[in-house]
């Protein structure tokens, strides 16, 4: 992760309102507090982890803000069956949605056939919206995130079986 990312990532948080966010991947730890319940004041602190130690890769937590319930997003550690699909992951953190607009049908459902380059979805981040492109061709097995949810970055969002 480059320091635009970074700058990119704090932009993201202090826009969404959220108090605290913490990402965890295989060599850097971010933890992201806004401070917006005494001050408008935003802290970032950033810590790197060397490579060769191990560490348990844990999905970004949005922390509560006053009554709202904490969402807590669970990868499903499904395996055997699921191993000869390929994981479409995505590239970008943000908000998640399966049509172009509210009015037009999805991009995809489960049981259609996909080719590379065809759109699987938008995610939508900083009020920007991004096509999600298939890399591969195939069929999709299961789509694994709910329309309008937040997603973070390498999070899985569909099974494709490639034969």
């Amino acid at each position: 992760m480059d320091i635009k990312e970074i700058q990119s990532l704090i932009k993201f948080v202090a826009k969404s309102g959220a108090s605290e966010v913490k990402l965890e991947m295989e060599d850097l730890k971010i933890t992201i507090r806004t401070g917006r319940s005494d001050s408008s004041q935003e802290h970032t602190y950033v810590q790197h982890i060397p490579m060769n130690t191990p560490m348990n890769q844990q999905p970004m937590q949005q922390q509560p803000q006053g009554d709202q319930p904490a969402v807590e997003v669970a990868r499903k550690a499904e395996v055997s069956e699921e191993d000869k699909y390929v994981t479409i992951k995505s590239p970008i953190i943000g908000t998640f949605y399966r049509k172009p607009s509210p009015d037009k049908p999805v991009f995809v459902e489960v049981g259609s056939v996909i080719n590379k380059g065809d759109v699987l979805c938008v995610i939508e981040a900083m009020k920007l919206f991004n096509d999600i492109e298939s890399e591969i061709s195939g069929k999709i097995v299961k789509v694994l995130v709910d329309d309008s949810s937040p997603v973070e970055f390498d999070q899985p969002l569909f099974l494709v079986d490639p034969s």
